[in-house]
């Protein structure tokens, strides 16, 4: 099975609420290194670190996180 790159909305959520990469690294609690990995799409977050995610923005995975390309 081949992997699937995700895509994020984590750069516009976290304009939105003027919170610098620290700012957002500090309330998951990671390291901004992280953020901005997962801002990149460097790399996809553990299914407990998506649910914080999710928690603090009050969003559904889902509406966070996409898929990069559609799956059948």
């Amino acid at each position: 099975m081949e992997s699937t790159e995700v895509k994020n909305r984590l750069p516009e959520l976290r304009a939105e609420r003027g919170w610098s990469q620290g700012d957002l690294a500090e309330k998951l609690g990671v390291s901004r290194q992280t953020v901005n990995s997962l801002e990149r799409g460097k790399y996809d977050p553990s299914l407990p670190l998506a649910f914080r995610i999710s928690f603090l923005f009050k969003k559904s995975i889902e509406e966070i996180f996409e898929p990069d390309d559609q799956l059948s």
